[in-house]
């Protein structure tokens, strides 16, 4: 059966959406007639639309919303599409100040649409559904009410964004519902606090702070990214956060990006903070000279990046100003692109199947503001497909979201919710070695062109924290976890029998904590559940006699009395295996 008028089709979806999004405001108009619309989009999980209300917006007020949407739908109203002159499209929305902006903002020659359903009548270029009957309307639910400025812009008016969610059936609304719970249970915000992780605070919006148990997740997770590269004959180096603008304007950044960047004045000469590792990478190649020997080589950088985004983007750890990312550039000749590609994308098989992560893959293809050769862009979109087909995976395609220096493989990973995130790319370029002359000596004893690869597996350590946080719901595994054991004395005649099974863990590299508290052991127990903790090592007087230790594992509960050495042998066993348990 085609799926072309069901959700598993983006396209339907979206349509779907968009269409509440006007049976919404079709809504408010009706029970607030004094409101001004801006916009209302669909989004990926839903729609929202902005409004410009001499009120705030409550609970109680959006289910009487909900309760109007549920009356147009089963009124089973057309939606007629029409379009107007300038001077009438002008004249029908006089009321309505934000659409009369949108309007002006037209190019002369643009079609100026409308939608029309019942009374209601919106600007909207479409498409929508035919009929307001086509959507459910005991499946609606509108989700939240924030605030947000006209068109992105801080200076301007602030309003309203109502959103809102919908499904073809309720059951499949009720299990959208049933995730976005779940979801806020495992916000990593939330967890971040609660587990003493890292914080964001008023005095560096988008500049996250990480914690002592946050650091030894970031560094854990750092060694395993170093130890992956080493095995895949990766030199790591690092540049400098700071470069001055004739260097941004050789690499394209300045005219490309020059809106993204902080920039500073140093000595009177124009500066940038760093919103990317490349062009310093390409400084630390062209310091010395390459033979076709040195081929392919691959250079990591943990490099501390900064970008700048507006305030109302800031989102957590997703979200930042600044941030951690886990680039590599690979130097390659022409011929050794395939495989180099094939060896990146076996190396994120083995980090993201470490985390329990699965993938889609999307091809970028050419944007409109490229640089270089299309014959060049070809080539290299055509070497990405083959590469990505000989491994035997599969891709969509994204037409016109390459970068600006050459297409690219993007990995869009899913999480326990079903929840999509970009996190690893592969970029080939072949721009940026022409622009520093970048250049290797090949067997033939003449000067040729590297291509090159930019890639990232993370993403970034901040963002990608963020996810596995959500992920495992704050419980770890316990090679990740911040603390691995947490000792729990049952009696004070047992509490320096604790102290030394925690310094034989610790010497043998275990990360440990002792709870000394005088309190029951019901109450330390829980505390370590709620702290995720992976084992507690419960040792009572019998344990001080016996020499034994009596673990309990988060989930599995309690594994009985044994020996330390077969404790230490089972903690062994799953850290060094990295077991996702």
């Amino acid at each position: 059966m085609s799926n072309e008028f069901t959700f598993e089709n983006e396209q339907y979806r979206k349509t779907y959406w968009h269409t509440c999004s006007h049976i919404m405001a079709q809504a408010i108009k009706r029970l607030h007639p004094e409101v001004k619309l801006a916009i209302g989009p669909a989004i990926d999980e839903g729609w929202y639309y902005d409004i410009d209300a001499p009120f705030n917006f409550t609970p109680e007020m959006l289910t009487e919303i909900e309760g109007e949407m549920r009356k147009i739908c089963k009124e089973k109203l057309k939606l007629e599409r029409f379009e107007l002159p300038r001077a009438e499209a002008l004249a029908l929305m006089a009321d309505e100040p934000y659409k009369i902006e949108l309007i002006n903002d037209l190019p002369e020659d643009a079609v100026i649409s409308f939608y029309k359903q019942g009374e209601f009548t919106d600007l909207c270029a479409g498409p929508h559904l035919d009929s307001t009957g086509r959507v459910k309307g005991n499946a609606i639910k509108l989700t939240a009410c924030n605030s947000a400025y006209w068109r992105g812009d801080s200076s301007r008016q602030v309003l309203q964004r109502i959103y809102g969610v919908a499904y073809p059936k309720k059951a499949e609304l009720d299990e959208y519902l049933q995730r976005i719970e779940e979801a806020k249970k495992r916000d990593h915000r939330k967890l971040g606090k609660e587990l003493g992780l890292y914080m964001l605070m008023d005095e560096g919006p988008g500049f996250p702070f990480f914690l002592p148990k946050g650091m030894v997740l970031r560094n854990t997770l750092i060694d395993y990214w170093r130890e992956v590269h080493k095995r895949y004959g990766y030199v790591e180096i690092s540049t400098p956060m700071i470069l001055n603008r004739s260097l941004w304007e050789r690499s394209g950044h300045w005219d490309h990006y020059k809106e993204n960047m902080y920039t500073t004045v140093i000595d009177g000469e124009d500066y940038a903070i760093k919103p990317m590792n490349c062009p310093g990478g390409m400084l630390v190649y062209k310091s010395e000279p390459h033979s076709y020997r040195d081929l392919p080589l691959r250079v990591g950088e943990l490099g501390l990046v900064h970008r700048h985004e507006l305030s109302g983007a800031l989102h957590g750890l997703f979200r930042v100003r600044c941030f951690t990312q886990d680039d590599a550039h690979i130097f390659m000749t022409w011929d050794q692109m395939k495989d180099e590609i094939k060896n990146v994308v076996k190396l994120f098989d083995e980090v993201y199947s470490v985390f329990g992560l699965t993938y889609q893959i999307e091809v970028s293809t050419m944007p409109e503001d490229h640089m270089g050769d299309e014959k060049d862009w070809d080539f290299a979109t055509e070497t990405l497909k083959q590469a990505v087909t000989e491994m035997g995976k599969e891709f969509s395609i994204n037409e016109g979201d390459g970068a600006f220096y050459g297409p690219k493989l993007d990995f869009h990973l899913a999480d326990c919710l079903g929840r999509t995130w970009q996190c690893g790319t592969i970029q080939l370029d072949m721009q940026l070695p022409e622009r520093f002359e970048l250049e290797y000596t090949g067997a033939d004893g003449e000067k040729h062109r590297p291509v090159m690869i930019h890639r990232v597996v993370l993403g970034s350590i901040e963002r990608f924290i963020g996810i596995i946080t959500e992920n495992f719901a704050g419980a770890f595994p316990t090679w990740l976890s911040p603390v691995q054991v947490k000792v729990l004395p049952v009696t004070d005649r047992a509490s320096d029998y604790a102290d030394q099974v925690a310094a034989k863990l610790d010497k043998s590299g275990y990360r440990v904590e002792v709870d000394h508290r005088s309190e029951k052991l019901g109450y330390k127990i829980r505390q370590a559940r709620n702290e995720r903790v992976p084992y507690m090592l419960i040792v009572g007087d019998k344990d001080v006699e016996n020499q034994t230790v009596s673990p309990r594992h988060r989930t599995d509960g309690d594994l009985g009395a044994m020996s330390y050495d077969a404790f230490e042998a089972i903690l062994k066993e799953v850290v060094d295996s990295k077991a996702m348990k």
